[in-house]
């Protein structure tokens, strides 16, 4: 007699099944997670924590993979944001200490990562800059033991939604962090730099902290790819094509002041100016490589005819505002 299969275990509310996501959570219950002590693998991390004048307030196993973690009590001056992430902003700062000067709470700790006798966060330095100055001694954190994973949680952040410079200027600051230490390809870091144009648009920004990459971002998108090398091999590719990025942009400059030259005026001449120029939107199929499409469109921004343009094209046209 064949034996009866085992029945599915009912799907539990919400679950969803994902494009692209592979991942099987254990099946550790609420009461599971709770761990008396650090386990072998977080004790001498633990006992860091401690020398380095901080607390270790619990030790746990995070739902999904089982992880093992410390949420710490860590002195304030011990704990940094890590180096490629993008500026604070202070208007974000200002919300923050508001918040917490209505409530006279703390309630959402940081990430951290433990780097020498210091700590950095990857996801938390608006949170670290309000209690700074609201003159906090200590900052309550989740501690990681594994590094590389503060890579991947940059990419996940949150806290603050980022516009377009400001992702690309984070994705190139942990390119060039990488690039001292990892010799993997730039395709196996698709998490944490989210698309090739990011990469590229960062060295560009690096180069001219005022392009207005956002007129660029679409056909961008479309034309570049991951290198495949070695991020500090691949480095010097991504410089060339930021130096295409930018000798495009010079002359889209051009024909913006060509334009201005006759009066015209909007915030969004350079979209309109790369618009016009862009031959993207009449090709099917493949497009041309990065580098035939930014030489056509660097010929036609230099020749560019603002005679031709009228005042109510503009008043048609949309897209990102010029952000120089």
């Amino acid at each position: 007699m064949a034996a009866k299969k085992k029945p599915k275990e009912p799907k539990r509310p919400g679950t969803r099944r994902r494009r692209g996501v592979k991942l099987q959570p254990t099946e550790l219950s609420a009461t599971e997670l709770a761990i008396a002590e650090p386990p072998p693998e977080l004790a001498e991390l633990a006992k860091s924590v401690v020398e380095d004048q901080g607390a270790v307030l619990a030790s746990y196993r995070e739902p999904l993979g089982g992880h093992s973690l410390l949420l710490v009590a860590l002195p304030i001056e011990k704990v940094g944001p890590t180096p490629f992430q993008r500026d604070v902003s202070d208007a974000h700062v200002r919300k923050l200490t508001v918040a917490m000067d209505k409530t006279h709470r703390y309630l959402d700790p940081i990430v951290v990562v433990r780097q020498g006798d210091q700590y950095l966060t990857p996801n938390g330095n608006h949170r670290l800059t309000a209690l700074k100055e609201l003159g906090a001694r200590c900052v309550v954190g989740l501690l990681v033991p594994e590094p590389a994973v503060a890579y991947q949680i940059l990419a996940l952040n949150i806290e603050k939604a980022h516009n377009l410079r400001e992702r690309a200027l984070e994705v190139v600051r942990m390119y060039r962090d990488l690039s001292q230490f990892s010799d993997q390809k730039e395709p196996e870091y698709e998490l944490e730099f989210e698309e090739p144009a990011l990469v590229t648009l960062g060295f560009a920004y690096e180069k001219h902290g005022r392009l207005a990459g956002g007129a660029y971002h679409g056909a961008l998108r479309k034309v570049d790819g991951w290198v495949a090398q070695p991020l500090a091999k691949a480095a010097s590719e991504r410089e060339r094509r930021a130096a295409l990025l930018l000798e495009l942009d010079q002359a889209v400059n051009e024909a913006v002041a060509k334009l201005k030259e006759r009066g015209l005026t909007s915030p969004y001449l350079k979209s309109f100016v790369v618009a016009r120029i862009n031959p993207l939107r009449f090709i099917k199929g493949e497009p041309p490589p990065l580098e035939e499409l930014f030489a056509t469109m660097t010929k036609r921004a230099r020749g560019f005819n603002a005679d031709k343009v009228k005042t109510e094209d503009l008043a048609r046209s949309g897209g990102v505002a010029d952000e120089d």
